[in-house]
């Protein structure tokens, strides 16, 4: 069997099995993380998370068999190592800078809906109180 072939066979099992280990774990812990940027909506983050994830199984698998093709042909197995961790980097490199987008953007979504709440009073106001009044006023004098 040519190496060349070879090279491509554990390029793909192991670019296939890095992805759906990434893509689990990111599913698994991004759950909370979606809850809290979808405001506790459980099924609407759910639904999020499962579309974050089909989207990460395209684009990641999808580069992967795009970049499978090796313009040099494998002769040794010298050859073989360092076209596979050529491969296998850019992989993990693609993976990592989806994955820190991801979370950028998330972020912003996040950020903003704290602001929003924030800027809503947690109690309705009950009225309006002049200078001299509240707890930060000065006490009335005694008689």
């Amino acid at each position: 069997m040519d190496l060349t072939v070879v090279a491509y066979v554990i390029y793909l099992l192991i670019s296939v099995a890095l992805t759906v280990w990434v893509a689990r774990t990111l599913s698994r812990n991004g759950k909370v993380f979606l809850a809290d940027v979808l405001h506790g909506n459980e099924k609407l983050a759910d639904a999020v998370n499962h579309l974050l994830v089909v989207g990460f199984y395209l684009v990641n698998l999808g580069f992967v068999t795009l970049y499978l093709r090796n313009s040099d042909g494998v002769a040794d197995a010298r050859g073989l190592f360092e076209a596979l961790s050529v491969k296998l980097g850019v992989v993990l490199l693609v993976l990592g800078v989806l994955h820190l987008g991801n979370v950028y953007v998330l972020n912003k979504i996040r950020r903003r809906g704290l602001m929003e709440r924030e800027q809503i009073p947690p109690v309705a106001p009950q009225g309006w109180t002049g200078p001299g009044h509240g707890p930060w006023a000065a006490p009335a004098p005694r008689a």
